[in-house]
């Protein structure tokens, strides 16, 4: 008995995108990658995968996902020269899992639909390992029945997947989510070196937070991380340094006051400033040990 391979196609091979995309492969699913860079590709193709650098090139599959760096990236991808809007049509669903800005969302939804395409933002939460396990959470913003039709790949690579309401929402989840994170590291960032400023055991202190009332994903995923010194390995700080951008252009056209959310800001930017962009968000701690004079490590 034959069966009929749905056309899907992967734009954007990081450090989430290529577990993504690689979770999608399957006897039922004829996929194609797409990447500036052709690092990833030998082992697609290895896979049975097709590989292009050619954003059209997508266009020949039905079910098109993205998941790509920022509001750049996404943009060029689907309204730059040669890009994806052109040759979309009745029929193909784009499903963008980057994390971008809600405006920029809106938009692409209005392009698309113009072309008579359809659209679901659905951006992602959790670390690398989430994405290579395929237990990512999922946040779709769009319509139900168009959701429907792509939930079953969906959940090749998350094991939460859940409908947020109309096209835009996806992106609204992920950025409080994304807030809170910010926001718990900042405040590690601040009270963990005044805690070896007093004169308390770095290690044991860890261990108090993870185990008390202060305990956060940020700290349990943290605090390990920082007192051995490990800043690298995670999202670097100049590609997240989006969530604190879309957060305040919310909030200014909102008029919603954020002032928890700036205070975390500018802990993050002093980082940045210092150099730190390539590092992990943890690295935010060394803005408050260098202030102290003090470092939160492991002592031998």
């Amino acid at each position: 008995m034959s069966c009929t391979l749905t056309k899907i196609a992967f734009a954007g091979l990081g450090q989430m995108g290529r577990h993504m995309a690689r979770n999608l492969l399957g006897s039922d699913v004829e996929l194609t990658v797409c990447n500036t860079s052709s690092r990833w590709f030998e082992d697609f193709r290895a896979d049975g995968a097709k590989t292009t650098n050619k954003a059209a090139d997508l266009a020949q599959s039905e079910i098109i996902f993205l998941c790509l760096p920022g509001d750049l990236a996404v943009r060029g991808i689907v309204f730059g020269e040669d890009g994806l809007l052109p040759h979309l049509g009745k029929g193909h669903v784009v499903v963008d899992c980057s994390t971008v800005s809600y405006a920029l969302t809106q938009e692409v939804a209005v392009a698309l639909e113009k072309q008579g395409a359809h659209f679901l933002d659905a951006p992602i939460s959790g670390m690398e390992t989430r994405a290579r396990e395929g237990t990512l959470s999922i946040m779709v913003g769009g319509d139900v029945a168009t959701l429907a039709r792509v939930e079953p790949f969906l959940r090749r690579m998350g094991n939460k997947i859940l409908h947020m309401g109309a096209v835009g929402n996806g992106q609204l989840t992920k950025l409080v989510n994304q807030l809170l994170f910010n926001i718990n590291i900042a405040a590690l960032a601040e009270i963990l070196p005044l805690a070896v400023k007093m004169g308390l055991d770095p290690v044991k202190t860890g261990e108090i937070v993870n185990s008390g009332t202060g305990r956060s994903y940020a700290s349990e995923f943290f605090i390990p991380r920082i007192l051995e010194g490990r800043f690298s390995g995670a999202y670097p700080m100049c590609n997240a340094y989006k969530d604190f951008v879309n957060g305040s252009q919310l909030a200014f056209a909102e008029q919603v006051p954020l002032p928890v959310m700036q205070a975390a800001a500018a802990t993050y930017q002093t980082a940045l400033l210092k150099g730190c962009g390539a590092e992990d968000k943890g690295a935010m701690i060394k803005v408050f040990e260098e202030l102290l004079g003090v470092t939160y490590r492991r002592r031998e």
